[in-house]
């Protein structure tokens, strides 16, 4: 990856870290499905407006419209909803450990069908050093919801392979700009989604608070919309498998943001994690230790 594609990554990295800050304050009033509609329809929306205004026209997207349909049950539908379900039972230590194992399978993945993306020696290690790194860098919480359901830590593994799985699926779209990608997954997960919730979950959708549909706002426009046009812009220049580490990222940056915006205190294992995950980010980039 170049140095345009690093900066990509991080910045993705940190939007969505800081969205644990606006899905902590929505989610304490509004329903985790309709919190997700209310998610994908508002980014959608905006990305709707901006195409309006900005351009290109939206019309790029209809000749793959089927398959939008399936990059959204992969990218957003089957792991936000397993995801639910497996931390309903386990821990946040141990569903964040799980969900950082998507690297591993995008690679997994990415070598078995793509002819590009093969595996190597410093991918490996890098992955390994990362997800080690984000074990140290959780500390005693780790331990956290180890005695849950077999079946809990497979929905959140089943999570990190449907975010693989979406990672290599969407270098079909490299041939569309990012914004056109981002909005016809976000419209395709909206159309899925309205439904389910108007059937099951429609009482009370609009009663939440002020500060409730602030955080909604900033779930959406920012962590939502802004972030799947990085996300796909860096599957587009870098590779399913490099855009697949912004998930070692995420929780740096959740860290990071509750020691200076919250006051809380960062731990010495959280930074010994924090410097696992950079040294396995070195090691996969390659071009320090190519020049030692």
């Amino acid at each position: 990856m170049n140095a345009r594609d690093w900066f990509m990554l991080v910045l993705l990295g940190a939007i969505w870290g800081g969205s644990f800050f606006f899905a902590k304050v929505a989610v304490a009033e509004i329903p985790p499905l309709t919190l997700v509609l209310f998610r994908v329809g508002i980014a959608a929306l905006a990305l709707h407006l901006y195409l309006a205004v900005a351009g290109p026209s939206f019309r790029l997207a209809f000749s793959m419209a089927g398959s939008f349909f399936l990059l959204a049950l992969l990218n957003n539908i089957i792991p936000f909803t397993l995801m639910f379900a497996g931390q309903t039972e386990i821990g946040a230590g141990l569903a964040s450990i799980l969900n950082a194992t998507t690297p591993f399978w995008t690679m997994i993945l990415a070598n078995l069908l793509t002819d590009d993306e093969k595996l190597s020696w410093n991918k490996v290690a890098g992955v390994g050093l990362g997800m080690a790194g984000t074990a140290v860098m959780i500390g005693p919480g780790v331990f956290a919801g180890l005695g849950g359901p077999v079946w809990a830590k497979l929905a959140l593994i089943g999570t990190a392979l449907s975010y693989g799985c979406a990672a290599i699926f969407a270098r079909r779209f490299r041939a569309l700009p990012p914004q056109i990608v981002a909005t016809g997954q976000l419209t395709a997960s909206t159309v899925m989604m309205l439904p389910v919730v108007l059937l099951w979950h429609a009482e009370g959708m609009f009663t939440a608070s002020p500060q409730a549909w602030a955080a909604v706002l900033g779930l959406a426009v920012l962590a939502t919309a802004f972030a799947y046009i990085l996300f796909f812009s860096l599957i587009r220049s870098a590779g399913a498998s490099n855009t697949s580490l912004v998930t070692l990222i995420v929780p740096v940056s959740a860290i990071i943001l509750g020691a200076v915006f919250l006051g809380e205190r960062l731990e010495i294992f959280e930074v010994a994690g924090m410097v696992l995950i950079a040294a396995g980010f070195l090691i996969i980039d390659g071009r320090l230790l190519a020049r030692r």
